[in-house]
């Protein structure tokens, strides 16, 4: 074991400051008797608004659910395709099959993992299936925007949805704007590992459009404009107040927190550096790695810090024997999920993709994070060997 064990996330060192200020909160609902949706409710979506600079935000209960509710109210169904990233959680592609529409891959860029533009671009060039193309899913992948200047030319120039799949990137933005405001729609998650955390599952759904708003908030409860009164079928899938008041706390200290990631973020980089394993490209060393780099354009909320290495599992199995936590976001494309097999997409569809799921490995990041574990988390990738 390394001399200094090192959790991949440790959720008391957030909880501990706040915990007062969040039982209040918690107090407070139970005290009200207003379990779902609500003034608690009311009042976190205004403030997530603010932040997102998003006229609108409607709460619901799962990222997962954001994802379907935001294509739902585009009015994405079957006979749509939506392009999307093949180097995501499943829900990026679930939530598309889930409206009944078909998911298109296109690969990735290799610096930032996001959905690349060039590759979309070719994608609609050469489309010939009978789905009809109608929007765009890029996934702010590990807390970094896509490159949203790209994919508005595209939007524009080809008449589509820009649906943003923000689950991993509250608080990120791409030249000064917000994730949230960048696109039609936007999904959000607060799954208890994000940056803005819930105490369970938790969504919203954020936009610029009062018909999509609507929309949104009509699907979230069953179809209903009016109580008991069912214009479409619709889900359950609200946001419960004890969530939204444990969010509304959080949501005060997030960016801060977030400007405490990209300061660790730039201490692993210059230790890494001082160390000597960071490498522009990897080679036979097996200690050497690529560091994580952000676009310039792009404000990074490191929600994680993903490292690239040659030797990926042999690694992790190392880092885990010392004690250091670390983890795989994600060591299998979406194209080769076995449940996804009816795409027909094969391996070597997406070379860059398939590449990043073999190389990519998450370290330790949350705020609190203290100098001397980053140090031997460094020590200990330096002591690796095959």
């Amino acid at each position: 074991m390394a001399a200094l064990t090192v959790p991949m996330l440790d959720f008391a060192r957030q909880y501990a400051p706040l915990r007062e200020e969040i039982l209040a909160a918690v107090t407070e609902v139970c005290d009200s008797q207003r379990f779902v949706l609500g003034p608690a409710v009311e009042s976190f979506e205004l403030a997530a608004a603010r932040a997102c600079h998003a006229p609108h935000a409607i709460g619901c209960a799962s990222g997962t659910d954001a994802l379907w509710l935001a294509l739902a109210a585009a009015r994405i169904g079957p006979g749509d395709a939506v392009i999307t990233s093949p180097f995501s959680f499943f829900a990026t592609a679930s939530a598309i099959l889930r409206t009944g529409a078909q998911p298109l891959f296109a690969d990735i860029d290799p610096i930032t993992y996001n959905l690349s533009p060039a590759a979309v671009e070719q994608l609609l060039r050469t489309h010939q299936g009978p789905a009809r193309i109608k929007a765009i899913l890029p996934v702010h992948l590990y807390g970094q925007c896509a490159d949203f200047d790209a994919f508005h030319d595209l939007k524009q120039r080809h008449g589509l949805l820009l649906i943003e799949d923000a689950a991993q990137a509250f608080g990120a933005s791409w030249r000064g704007t917000p994730a949230g405001d960048l696109g039609d729609l936007a999904a959000f998650s607060f799954y208890p590992t994000k940056n803005l955390s819930a105490f369970g599952d938790a969504g919203l759904v954020t936009t610029s459009s009062d018909d999509l708003a609507e929309r949104t908030s009509m699907l979230r409860a069953h179809g209903m404009r009016r109580r008991y009164y069912h214009d479409e079928i619709g889900w359950n899938s609200r946001l419960d107040s004890l969530q939204a008041a444990v969010l509304q706390v959080k949501l005060r200290y997030l960016p801060a927190w977030n400007e405490q990631r990209r300061q660790i973020a730039r201490r692993y980089d210059d230790l890494f550096t001082a160390a000597g394993l960071a490498t522009p490209a990897l080679d036979k060393n097996p200690r050497a790695i690529v560091l994580p780099i952000t676009d310039p354009r792009a404000t990074h909320v490191f929600h994680q810090y993903v490292i690239r290495s040659a030797h990926r599992d042999a690694l992790w199995q190392h880092l885990t024997d010392q004690g250091i936590g670390s983890e795989i976001y994600y060591p299998l494309p979406l194209h080769l999920q076995t449940s996804l097999s009816g795409l027909d997409y094969r391996k070597g569809d997406f070379p860059l993709s398939e590449q990043a799921a073999d190389e990519v490995l998450a370290l330790p990041i949350y705020p609190g994070l203290r100098e001397e574990e980053q140090q031997a988390v460094v020590n200990t990738i330096q002591a690796f060997r095959l």
